[in-house]
Parts: structure tokens; sequence; C-alpha cells
């Protein structure tokens, strides 16, 4: 071979016949194939599959939401559709005996360890491509120079993925986001699906189909279990991991995005101070903040500051929400803010366990809905809060229409049966629904399901688990209908 390998390329096909044990018996290791398949398998495969345009397929998402998993399920598919087991490569570029080879040259390789004579009909799955300097470009030109072979990457460094797969990878790239679990797929599983069945709620004037549970108390259980460890599924299936959260989750979500991606990719120097500063926003999930008094508590400048909660949320750690006032207009200057986790079970992993009587489920079931809502993109949800004259008020959960500025919807998300017995303490939503004209809204409870009408608003009551569990059901049918 005219290149030269710093090591052998002997060893280095060695490795490959290893990572690609189909080649001989037509299986994925044993591992992936006992592990269930994300709801979000039917979502994705097509992409791997479509042909007739010439892409290759980004998977994108957070540390441990089963990117590989689903690479190696996309792998058995096709084995079972009577692909050549032959024609499918996979390899995980994370592994240092690829440094300092192109995505071409592993190609090269792959094609003479197995006699190929062109890659046509193949498929490619690079795994962990972050670990490769200058992907994207790299990427590109394998799509241009292979067109009859399909390109499919994945990588957790989400906001370089996704800054550079727009940039540079214009017109030859197609991004899939893989979120953490919902808490409707933790429920598939775990095989609980028996706790659900089809039924429908009021909403207003309205009948809507809405999936119920037939034992509220039993789904509960698992609402408390998804909050503290439902995030991942490797954690979901396994409670080896989940008597040891602290090491498994944070070593390796918390740890490796906080004190390598980030800083490699931005350039970060006091790491310490961002890991912090993480921790002081994961134990306040679903707080309110300003800049003022986030800098004060922290210690840290306020120009720092809004760095800082760029780059956690561009890596899928936080999401901020916006405020809006009473008429769901936005405040011209951005004071007041709340921070979220994009995954509740990151606060049992940096702290413990919560139990359902604990002071901080409010937040934490807060942050449950948060999280079923991020899996709809584009969606442009706020909370409302104000204070003119004597009336002030908060709702937790505010959708806007962002073409007409005007709200959608609110709803007011509490863990509390309290409020369906005493629906006028709701006072600060009603007065949001009047001024809004809005006929009705949502309230969250822990086991209450009803409605009650105050003045001329209708309320629906909804248990917060079952409201998370309906918001994951309807994004996944939209999702497949679209």
């Amino acid at each position: 071979m005219s290149k030269k390998y710093l090591i052998p390329s002997e060893k280095i096909i060695e490795r490959l016949r290893y990572e690609n044990p189909w080649w001989v018996n037509k299986q994925i290791p044993e591992v992936y194939n006992t592990m269930g398949r994300r709801l979000y398998f039917n979502l994705f495969y097509p992409f791997v599959i479509e042909n007739n345009i010439r892409r290759a397929l980004v998977l994108m998402g957070p540390r441990r939401v089963g990117k590989t998993v689903m690479l190696f399920h996309s792998i058995q598919q096709l084995i079972n559709e009577n692909e050549n087991p032959q024609k499918i490569f996979f390899i995980g570029i994370d592994n240092p005996i690829y440094m300092n080879l192109s995505l071409e040259d592993i190609l090269i390789l792959c094609k003479q360890s197995l006699a190929l004579e062109n890659l046509n009909g193949c498929y490619v799955f690079f795994d962990e491509i972050q670990y490769l300097k200058d992907w994207e470009r790299h990427l590109k030109v394998l799509v241009d120079s292979y067109p009859e072979t399909k390109f499919i990457v994945s990588g957790s460094a989400a906001a370089a993925l996704k800054w550079h797969s727009t940039e540079s990878g214009a017109g030859r790239f197609t991004d899939f986001m893989l979120p953490p679990l919902t808490f409707q797929e933790f429920i598939h599983l775990k095989n609980m699906n028996h706790l659900i069945y089809n039924g429908s709620i009021q909403y207003g004037n309205k009948q809507i189909q809405y999936c119920l549970t037939h034992d509220i108390k039993a789904l509960n259980k698992e609402f408390i279990d998804y909050l503290n460890f439902g995030g991942y599924p490797e954690v979901v299936l396994s409670k080896k991991i989940q008597s040891d959260m602290g090491r498994y989750v944070k070593n390796d979500i918390v740890d490796k995005v906080l004190l390598r991606d980030l800083p490699s990719l931005y350039g970060i120097k006091d790491v310490q101070e961002l890991n912090r500063f993480f921790t002081y926003l994961a134990y306040n999930t679903g707080n309110e903040f300003s800049y003022e008094t986030m800098s004060n508590e922290s210690g840290i400048q306020k120009d720092t500051l809004k760095k800082y909660l760029e780059y956690l949320e561009a890596a899928f750690l936080i999401k901020v929400l916006n405020k809006v006032d009473i008429n769901a207009k936005r405040l011209k200057r951005i004071i007041n803010f709340k921070v979220y986790l994009t995954n509740p079970s990151l606060r049992t992993a940096l702290f413990s366990p919560i139990s359902e009587t604990d002071i901080e489920m409010g937040n934490m079931v807060e942050t449950a809905v948060l999280s079923q809502w991020m899996h709809r993109e584009k969606l442009d949800l706020t909370y409302a809060r104000w204070k003119e004259g004597r009336s002030e008020g908060e709702v937790d959960l505010v959708l806007l229409d962002d073409k007409k500025y005007k709200p959608v919807w609110g709803v007011e998300i509490k863990w509390s049966n309290r409020y369906f017995d005493k629906p006028n303490e709701l006072k600060s939503l009603i007065n949001f629904c009047k001024n809004n004209q809005f006929q009705q809204a949502l309230v969250t409870s822990i086991e209450q399901l009803g409605v009650k009408q105050m003045n001329e608003v209708i309320l629906s009551f909804v248990p917060s688990s079952l409201y998370c569990y309906n918001i994951g059901d309807i994004t996944l049918k939209m999702k497949n209908q679209s």
C-alpha cells in the first residue's frame, strides 16, 4: 500500500473485523440485540434506507441516550431485510486505533478487508464522529465521491455537530435529533403498557382523545422512577446503575461534557467554574433567575454567565425559558428567566433520588414536563409572570404563536390534589385566561382527573404522570404522520 499507517494496516483490519461480527455470523452483538428499541427507531430507520437523495444522515443527541444502540438496531434491521451483511460497515471513531486516519482511509481498509471491488450499495456507520477533526469536511467529500454509498454518522458533542452540519454540509447532510427518553418510552421499555388505555378527557367544551390509566398509583410509582432514573435507556433497565447513579451518569455524561466536550469546543479556561455553575443550576432546576442574582450567588461575572448558559444549552444539558407578561408580551430586556435541566434524572445523578413527598417534587415535575415538550422542535415555550398595580401572578408554561405573538394555551403544573378541591386558589391562571380570552386551561395534579368551572374558564385537571405520557404519545404520532 502506498499510504503509510502509524499502526500496521493488518491490525486495523483485525479491529474492523472485530467491530463487524455480522460479516461472518449475520448478527449484531448480543448485548445490543437484547436491548429494547426506542420508539424513535421507527422514525429514524426510513432515513437510513433512503437512497434516492445523496445525503449523509447525522444522528445527534446528548450522551447516553442510545445513539450507538440505534445504529446497531438499524444494522440488524438491514440484515433482517436481506441486505448483504458484508456491505454494512460499523466504525467507532473514538477508538485510538483510527487516529491519524481520514474517513476515506478507513473506508479503503474496509473494502480491502472484504476484497470488495467497489462500495456501491454499501451502508457505512461512523459512530462518535466528533472525535475526528474537521469531520464534516471529510464526510462531505465522501458523500460526493461515493454517490452509491449511504453514510450514517452519530455524535454527542451536540453543539459542534449541529453547527458544523448546517454550516459545512449544506445540502449534503440530514440531521436527526435523538432526545432523552420520554415518559412514554420509559413505560414502553419497561413493558408496562398494560397500565395505559385509550380514552378521552374534556378540554373546554370538547372531548379530546387522551391516554388514561387503569391504576394511577402504579403509574405514579413509575413516574417517580422516571424522574430519578428515566432519561437514559441503560439506567432504566439496570438496578446496578441505579444504585450508583452518581458514578455512572455524573462521570459519563456530566463530566465528559463539562470537562472535555465543552472546553475543547469553546476554549473554556476555567473548567471547575463551569462545573460548579452547572451543579448550582441543576440543584435549582425550575427556578427563576436574573443575571444579577445568578452573578451574586455564583460569583461569576455576567458576561461569562451568559456564555456558560449558551454553551450548556447547546450541549443539551439545560433549557432556558424566557418570561412574558400577563398579555404574553415579550419583555424588551431579558432580566428574568427560568432554567431547567433537559432531563430530571440529571439532578438525581448529582445529588440523590427524591421521593414523592419531597419539597423538590414541584420543580422536578416541571422539569419533566418541559423535557417532554422539548421533543417538539420549533415550539415557542415561555412562562408568564407579571406585577401590575395590585395584580401579580405566574403561569408555569405558556405556548406562544410566533406569527401572531399571542398565547395559544397556558398550563399550571402542580404536584398536589389541593387545587381540584379549591380551584378558586388558581387566581393567576384564571386572570391569565380572562386577559387572553381563553375559555379553558389545563392544571396537573397528583391523581385527580376531571373538570372544574371557574367563572367562564373550564379547568381540566390531569395527573402530572398522565400529562407527561400524553405529550410524548402525541409528539410521536405527529412525527410519524409528518
